[in-house]
């Protein structure tokens, strides 16, 4: 049938699209609900736009199918004569114009269609299924590109397989902004990477630099390509130091703050704690300013990072046993040299994490009144690592610890019965009927939209440490007592 089968096909998706609009704009032939027309109508709409993100996502992998079997067949039909980089700067030129992008756009999507047919079999199949997007599958194409095809292959697995040895658990893949399953993913990748994170941050640390970009309307971009521990400690203390300087008085939103507080901090020769710009009123509890310090430093130097950072080390890395990647609250996976330096020169800041040895969970800490100790908020800071709110980036740093079920209905103090949104979902919570489902010892909570839909949270994918060869010679040091170990021994055993 050829060309009139694909006419007669996209004649029927555009008979189907128009049905659609129809409907969203109430134009049906019947209304969603009798009973209710007006509520019927917003529940209707929602499930146009999820049916209708389905159907992108499998339009996106008919796409990318027709792009690598066009360039396939361009490849087969060449001259023999014909010049590879000529052929493909061909073949990117037609797709471009087909798509009416630019070449390297075409290039790219190119690059991303080859991968996905070639190396990342399941993420084709969830495109096509319409389970994930194409930003989903992008995202995969990128962190599988440096893997070997185990290494790939183990990655689609661990995501897109639910019935795999080692699936992710928590909300699906697909069901999460595209950006926090770039998180998650590079997270698996540096944890299972052929080589060992020490020798690629090796390599990274020599390519750190500093970019200014100008743009429109007077204004421009500063960015800088830094070490985890430094960009992430950087960012925290500017959060943290722009919320105490939030009041009824100031005007300026927190993305304002932050800008202000970073230009402030760069322009200044003094501590950052004693331009007028600051207000002594900081929430961050390790800050100089709380004591009304004005320690001047030398600016050349990045300081040890503060109360704003939390690390997870794994105890036999910890020691030098291992080589096992640490995990840096609001960042992810960090060298073990780098977790070891951070426990060494930045000791206020640090709070040791003991990890289950046998699921590489954190044990958990209860209490029976309402107020939470810092430990308890520690705990809640490992178990969700961010907002638990669906598709929130949020950092656990600037999050508010909450009841789920309220004190005064009877709610314990408890993790399990504990969250920690960060401000703006905390309000949105208390002044909407979006509701929390419970949580866990080891998984935060879900949520209930007004519309009633459930929303599944995202859950941190603890893995059991590494254990050397012999871990009866591991020398201990005074960063761990002996009780400790013991402990992760008899667990062992």
């Amino acid at each position: 049938m050829g060309k009139t089968a694909v006419a007669q096909a996209f004649a029927d998706i555009e008979f189907a699209v128009a049905v659609l609009n129809a409907e969203a704009e109430g134009r049906g032939s019947e209304p969603f609900s009798a009973a209710d027309p007006l509520a019927g109508l917003a529940d209707g709409c929602l499930d146009i736009l999820a049916g209708a993100a389905s159907v992108q996502a499998r339009v996106s992998g008919l796409m990318a199918n027709a792009a690598v079997t066009y360039a396939d067949t361009v490849q087969a039909g060449a001259a023999p004569d014909t010049s590879v980089p000529a052929q493909e700067m061909a073949v990117t030129a037609e797709v471009a114009c087909a798509l009416s992008i630019g070449e390297r756009a075409a290039g790219s999507f190119l690059a991303v269609s080859h991968a996905l047919a070639t190396r990342l079999p399941l993420t084709l199949a969830g495109l096509q299924a319409g389970s994930i997007s194409w930003q989903h599958a992008r995202v995969m194409a990128d962190e599988a590109a440096t893997l070997d095809p185990e290494g790939a292959a183990a990655l689609e697995a661990h995501f897109l397989d639910p019935d795999g040895p080692d699936a992710a658990r928590g909300c699906p893949a697909g069901e999460m902004p595209a950006s926090r399953f770039r998180h998650r993913a590079r997270t698996w990748r540096e944890r299972h990477h052929a080589e060992s994170i020490e020798t690629r941050h090796a390599k990274g640390v020599l390519d750190r630099r500093v970019e200014y970009c100008p743009d429109q309307d007077g204004m421009a971009w500063i960015t800088a390509y830094l070490p985890g521990d430094q960009a992430a400690a950087i960012w925290n203390r500017t959060t943290a130091i722009s919320r105490g300087l939030q009041g009824p008085a100031e005007q300026r939103t927190l993305t304002q703050l932050r800008a202000d507080v970073f230009a402030a901090a760069l322009l200044t020769t003094a501590d950052l704690t004693t331009t007028d710009l600051y207000s002594t009123d900081l929430r961050s509890s390790g800050d100089p300013a709380r004591n009304g310090s004005s320690e001047e430093h030398d600016p050349g130097q990045v300081p040890s990072p503060r109360a704003q950072v939390l690390v997870t080390v794994p105890v036999f890395s910890l020691l030098g046993a291992t080589e096992e990647p640490a995990m840096l609250d609001g960042y992810g996976p960090i060298p073990a040299s780098m977790a070891r330096d951070l426990v060494a020169n930045g000791a206020e800041s640090f709070h040791r994490v003991l990890i289950d040895p046998r699921d590489g969970a954190p044990l958990e800490i209860g209490r029976t009144s309402y107020r939470l100790t810092k430990a308890m908020r520690q705990w809640l800071r490992l178990r969700d690592g961010k907002c638990p709110f669906p598709g929130c980036s949020n950092s656990s740093l600037d999050n508010e610890a909450d009841h789920l079920l309220a004190w005064a209905n009877g709610g314990t103090t408890g993790v399990s019965n504990l969250g920690q949104t960060c401000p703006k979902h905390h309000r949105l919570r208390h002044t909407s009927t979006w509701q929390p489902t419970p949580a866990t010892r080891d998984q935060p909570p879900g949520w209930i939209s007004p519309s009633g839909r459930h929303y599944k949270s995202e859950h941190q994918d603890w893995e059991p440490p590494h254990w050397p060869d012999h871990p009866d010679r591991v020398h201990l040091g005074v960063s761990l007592g002996e009780e400790d170990l013991e402990r992760f021994l008899h667990a062992r055993a």
